[in-house]
């Protein structure tokens, strides 16, 4: 097979959104979208998918992307509100808590896309994981709300896996 046609079979529509997604998270989490960034991202992102996707992968579903995409949107503008309110009003409304979220099998292949959804937006961070990804834990400034954060962050595991599905990971073998 010629160098040719490998890389035009290697460069799928699923992989190229992959890698404009994962290099837009690594801009996010660096701060800015500079060239050196962008670079640094396009080369990082093409050898994580190259490296982590599996022979066979299920496409990408456009109407679960963009409602995931629209809910990491939504929830930049209400986490930065809510944000910038504690920092603007004189007494101290949080009630900071580390917690934990058992996240599903199928919402563990899209870890990474699912925790730069977690992470970009103010006032919650992934802050531990579970080895086998069972459980996350998280930091958040309102301890009191942590069964909607919880259903919050399942939803955004479960757009991730039907936006990009991708077969399970196969169980160890004991």
């Amino acid at each position: 097979m010629s160098l040719v046609a490998r890389l035009r079979r290697q460069l799928t529509f699923r992989r190229a959104v992959s890698v404009v997604a994962l290099t837009a998270a690594w801009c996010a989490l660096w701060g800015s979208p500079s060239a050196a960034n962008i670079l640094s991202g396009l080369v990082v992102s093409a050898a994580a998918t190259t490296l982590g996707m599996p022979a066979r992968s299920g496409g990408v579903r456009l109407v679960p992307l963009m409602k995931l995409i629209w809910l990491v949107a939504v929830d930049l503008v209400v986490s930065t509100a809510v944000v910038v309110r504690e920092v603007l009003t004189p007494t101290d409304f949080t009630d900071e808590a580390i917690i934990a979220i058992p996240i599903p099998p199928a919402g563990r292949v899209h870890l990474f896309l699912s925790y730069v959804a977690i992470t970009i937006t103010p006032g919650t961070a992934v802050v531990a994981a579970e080895a086998d990804a069972s459980v996350i834990y998280l930091h958040v400034l309102h301890a009191d709300r942590r069964d909607e954060v919880e259903a919050h962050v399942l939803e955004l595991f479960d757009l991730a896996e039907r936006a990009l599905p991708l077969p399970l990971p196969a169980e160890p073998v004991t």
